[in-house]
């Protein structure tokens, strides 16, 4: 008998919680996505072209509602920013912000991220990457679905321009511990969180749902900023 060998499934950072899409919000997937969000494919992305012009491009991994997404791609019009989330109401959301808003430098993709950045985004090419309060995953049995893992910071690594940064921030101290020591140990990457181009950059965040729901539970706020040097 051949035995059948099963697909390997990576493993996920994240869980699919679909919830409830408002009408306004489906209404927005279908009239606005087609200005504002691009599919994945094999193909890498031409920033380019897909902003029609030539600026510091900004990557914020599960943006959650996008209030804070659309704050900073208006407070920073010199830079282009493209958001990945893998919830449709939060996706349906942020489009109707950017319509609102008139912003032309925030695109959207319906995606995992990691597959994105193996897939599409071409190495040394993002100035930044924001990860703002990502699932804990606080089990112990459960540490190794999440995203800050190794191989996650070296592939982000790779795909930063020399002086680009990963900024991340958690209310879970055990996860800011975690992810301190995984980038702390990523060649090529230097911690700047007490520099202060980068304090200014801190304190300016736009606070998200996740993080008002933090403090509302008097949880502390870890902000961790990593450069790459080399």
């Amino acid at each position: 008998m051949t035995e059948v060998v099963k697909p390997h499934r990576s493993i996920r950072s994240f869980v699919r919680r679909e919830g409830r899409i408002t009408p306004a919000q489906q209404r927005a997937l279908k009239d606005l996505w087609p200005r504002y969000g691009f599919e994945m494919s094999e193909a890498l992305l031409d920033f380019a072209v897909i902003f029609d012009r030539h600026a510091p491009v900004i990557l914020e991994i599960g943006f959650g509602n996008g209030d804070a997404l659309v704050a900073e791609a208006a407070a920073h019009p010199e830079h282009n920013y493209i958001g990945i989330e893998v919830h449709r109401p939060g996706i349906g959301n942020l489009l109707r912000k950017i319509e609102s808003s008139d912003l032309n430098n925030l695109r959207v993709m319906l995606a995992d991220a990691k597959e994105v950045l193996v897939a599409q985004i071409p190495e040394e090419s993002l100035s930044g990457v924001r990860l703002f309060f990502p699932d804990p995953w606080p089990k112990r049995r459960h540490h190794k679905r999440r995203l800050v893992q190794p191989d996650f910071a070296a592939l982000v690594t790779c795909k930063l321009v020399t002086g680009g940064y990963i900024h991340l921030a958690t209310d879970c101290r055990d996860y800011a511990e975690h992810m301190a020591s995984v980038l702390s140990r990523t060649p090529g990457l230097v911690e700047v969180s007490g520099r202060d181009q980068f304090t200014t950059m801190i304190a300016s965040r736009g606070q998200t749902r996740f993080e008002q729901r933090g403090r509302e539970l008097g949880n502390q706020i870890w902000d961790l900023v990593f450069q790459r040097a080399s």
